[in-house]
């Protein structure tokens, strides 16, 4: 069985809906794997959010392990960050002696991981766009894309690295973001700069939420099928090359037809 390790800080709604997909998948049998821990960086009675979350865990009996970095703050404050973060995943690597993955998911986990963690796991994180596309926060993503004048965009998991969503794609898809409503709110923004359109209406200017939607929709049925892909072994990393089933380098699984054939299933 294949052996996926979770990461996540577990802080809402959105974290939960993570889990629940991918487990929900395994327990139907579509998903021929199995997580065999979840570890977050935040510990029982640190928020309520994250205790909903670690309930979650409990009730699908899957391993938890928590190692709050909050309380790793105090050496923090005397270390460089760089030292601090080595520190805690070097605890974090050694609270997870006995467990061996096949790949790790960073599934709404709020730290970035440092290069010792990478070098121990094979970790793939989900970024909200295209392969080359813009980097940052989903509604940094967005707002790029809206000031670029962006014809499409996408989302990608890549192999996670020290380098804040610079690691090479794994799997991706794409969509455009022009056609249908898009044309119509691309139209109203017209001789506006992305300044101007931030005041007047910020995130819920029409074009911004529809983008959002659109990415929303394909992060879950992404992160379901390459785990799927990765244990059917249509897709797997060597070193740090991501190659197909016949060893051949790619520069990602392009998952996109597999990707709108869910989102359509789940529109019916």
């Amino acid at each position: 069985m294949y052996r996926v390790g979770w990461f996540s800080s577990g802080r809402d709604e959105a974290a939960r809906d993570l889990l629940t997909v991918v487990q929900d998948g395994i327990r139907r049998g579509e998903i021929k794997a199995d997580i065999c821990y979840v570890f977050s960086n935040r510990e029982p009675g640190q928020s309520l959010e994250s205790d909903r979350y670690f309930e979650l865990v409990r009730m699908y009996d899957i391993p938890l392990i928590c190692y709050s970095s909050q309380r790793f703050q105090p050496d923090r404050r005397r270390d460089s960050l760089s030292q601090w973060r080595l520190e805690y995943d070097r605890e974090v690597m050694r609270r997870l002696e006995g467990y061996s993955p096949d790949i790790c998911i960073l599934a709404g986990y709020m730290l970035i991981v440092g290069s010792e963690m990478c070098r121990e796991y094979t970790m793939i994180n989900l970024h909200p766009a295209a392969p080359g596309g813009p980097s940052g926060t989903w509604q940094e993503v967005i707002w790029k894309l809206i000031a670029s004048r962006a014809e499409g965009t996408g989302v990608v998991m890549h192999l996670a690295t020290p380098d804040l969503d610079q690691g090479p794609p794994v799997t991706f898809c794409t969509f455009a973001i022009r056609g249908g409503r898009f044309d119509q709110y691309w139209r109203d923004i017209e001789g506006l700069t992305i300044e101007e359109i931030k005041t007047q209406q910020g995130e819920n200017n029409p074009l911004f939420r529809l983008i959002r939607e659109h990415g929303l929709a394909r992060e879950l049925p992404l992160i379901t099928a390459t785990i799927k892909a990765f244990s059917q072994g249509r897709v797997r990393i060597e070193g740090e090359k991501v190659v197909n089933s016949g060893g051949r380098p790619i520069d990602g699984y392009d998952l996109t037809a597999e990707i709108d054939e869910m989102v359509q299933r789940k529109d019916r």
